[in-house]
């Protein structure tokens, strides 16, 4: 036996490994929640099924799976990046867990790279249910997967910033009531189900600007139309993306 084999060795894991240890366990957490597990995954798979399937609403010509399938991945994406997040990192704020874990070895900066990669891990999770499930409606995907790719990343960090933004500047109570409010209103009015067109002229306008009808519309340009990267919508989201986490770096509160 070597002198030396048993002699502690004190400091932090390395930052990566932290990183990787605290995204799988906050992967964990998510998919055990069963009301995040709804609002992600149950309520899209619902939505996509029923509208598909229930002649309720116009979608224009063509099929409405077709319409509705970019629309339910901009939802999923919204639902985990921005309300998911949001009401669970609201209350982790309240509960003193975010205080717990800033006074950790892991950096500030890698808890939110934490959170963030198990935000993509779900998202994987959730388009992979999705396509299959669109796809046994009789969709017809077009277009480029880097341009999808590209739009989903880019949905995520806008979304992502402004529910770490709500977490980290309302009270958990306050987060809880906004997010789903926003979700819900954003549901109806950021072009998911509901073409934009269907709204006045003024309204439409301004609707167009929010990140969830970039992105709805960026994806269904691309899926629908075949069209290559829609750089209006992809731009709309960089300056939601900037805006969100500059803000959310700018002002949230750990306790």
């Amino acid at each position: 036996m070597s002198a030396g084999t048993y002699t502690p060795q004190p400091g932090a894991a390395p930052v990566g490994r932290m990183i990787a240890a605290q995204a799988a366990f906050e992967t964990r957490m998510l998919l055990r929640n069963g009301e995040q597990l709804l609002l992600t995954v149950i309520i899209p798979s619902l939505l996509l099924v029923l509208f598909s399937t229930v002649d309720i609403i116009d979608t224009g010509n063509g099929k409405a799976v077709d319409f509705l399938a970019p629309g339910v991945l901009a939802l999923a994406v919204m639902s985990t990046a921005f309300t998911g997040q949001a009401i669970a990192t609201g209350f982790e704020r309240r509960y003193g867990v975010l205080k717990r874990l800033g006074a950790s070895p892991l950096p500030r900066w890698a808890l939110m790279t934490a959170k963030t990669a198990s935000v993509l891990v779900t998202e994987v999770l959730q388009v992979a249910l999705l396509t299959v499930i669109a796809l046994a409606l009789g969709w017809s995907p077009q277009g480029g997967v880097l341009s999808v790719l590209l739009l989903l990343l880019l949905g995520t960090a806008a979304f992502s910033g402004l529910g770490l933004l709500m977490a980290g500047t309302l009270k958990a109570e306050a987060t809880l009531a906004a997010a789903n409010l926003v979700f819900l209103l954003l549901l109806v009015g950021g072009g998911v189900i509901v073409p934009l067109d269907r709204f006045p002229d003024a309204a439409r306008a301004v609707l167009e600007l929010l990140p969830i009808s970039a992105l709805s519309d960026g994806l269904r340009d691309v899926l629908q139309g075949g069209a290559s990267t829609p750089w209006g919508a992809a731009g709309v989201l960089t300056v939601w993306a900037v805006a969100g986490l500059g803000a959310a770096a700018r002002f949230f509160r750990w306790e």
